[in-house]
């Protein structure tokens, strides 16, 4: 069996936008769609519980009919499914997305500072989920993913926005690559892969010498890295830049226009925290598209 594409609903307008994005994805992939609703009420739907549980359950089955009664609508060639989980939300985010194909949620608007913030739920999931996690905006539409057209207008019906992922070709990326590659690939969208380095402190003079050095040495192990992934998807339109900066600002700005951003995160054993890595926990706060975290061993 197929692993499905799941999307976590809590009825806020960032899960119904993070569902919308799932359903797309579910159809570019040709995967089902599973929808799920969290809540801590101890059974499942179809088994007894307390008197007080029955507002809570009544709730939860109201949100996944609504999803499947809109999806179905909107998206009726994707195949529906819907679950409540008898959890707390990050635990029972986590279970699913062992499952799935990758997990899509909803991510909060921060609006003290014009960036995003993830929400303690989806840091805690994105944290120690072993499968891909993307991060969805509640401002995102079908038109988002696109080019606008040629009068500059959204249109959902131009080319796709461009894929970008950041690299580090010091570290092993094969989950991370494939999953970018196979995204560009499905929307025949361009991938612009960064790599990000800097200069150690040096005397004034030397610096020039040392930056062409470095910056001569990055492009070649990025040319290096991606050369097998060019030749196992040879119709994506590859652009390969290394750049001097510190990483999640270089990514946050090459991301200003794409449709998806990838970054990797380094998987743990630990079962606590939310241990993101610098790179991710920033671009999940600041990055406007939708990010896709690919944890990596």
């Amino acid at each position: 069996m197929p692993r499905p594409v799941v999307v976590g609903l809590d009825g806020s307008r960032e899960s119904l936008a993070a569902a919308d994005w799932a359903a797309r994805e579910a159809l570019r992939r040709g995967l089902p769609l599973r929808l799920v609703h969290a809540w801590e009420g101890g059974t499942s739907a179809g088994e007894p519980g307390l008197p007080e549980l029955a507002a809570p359950r009544y709730w939860s089955q109201r949100i996944l009919r609504g999803g499947l009664e809109r999806l179905g609508e909107s998206y009726p060639q994707v195949r529906l499914s819907a679950d409540q989980v008898p959890n707390s939300a990050p635990e029972a985010l986590v279970a699913v997305a062992d499952e799935a194909e990758l997990l899509v949620l909803g991510s909060r608007a921060f609006s003290g500072f014009g960036g995003f913030m993830a929400g303690s739920v989806a840091l805690a999931t994105v944290a120690r989920a072993t499968r891909p996690v993307v991060l969805v905006r509640a401002h995102q539409r079908p038109e988002s993913e696109h080019l606008p057209d040629a009068e500059g207008r959204p249109s959902a019906g131009t080319p796709y926005r461009e894929v970008v992922v950041g690299v580090d070709p010091a570290h092993r990326c094969e989950e991370l690559l494939a999953f970018a590659f196979e995204s560009a690939m499905l929307r025949a969208a361009p991938l612009r892969a960064v790599y990000t380095w800097q200069l150690p402190f040096l005397p004034a003079a030397a610096e020039a010498k040392a930056r062409k050095a470095v910056g001569g040495a990055a492009e070649h192990a990025l040319r290096t890295v991606l050369e097998r992934w060019r030749e196992k998807f040879p119709t994506v339109e590859v652009h390969a830049l290394a750049l001097e900066g510190r990483p999640a600002v270089q990514l946050t700005q090459a991301a200003g226009d794409a449709g998806l951003l990838v970054v990797g995160r380094k998987a743990r054993s630990a079962r606590i925290g939310t241990h993101t890595g610098p790179v991710a926990h920033a671009v999940m706060h600041h990055v406007r598209c939708p990010v896709a975290v690919v944890p990596h061993t």
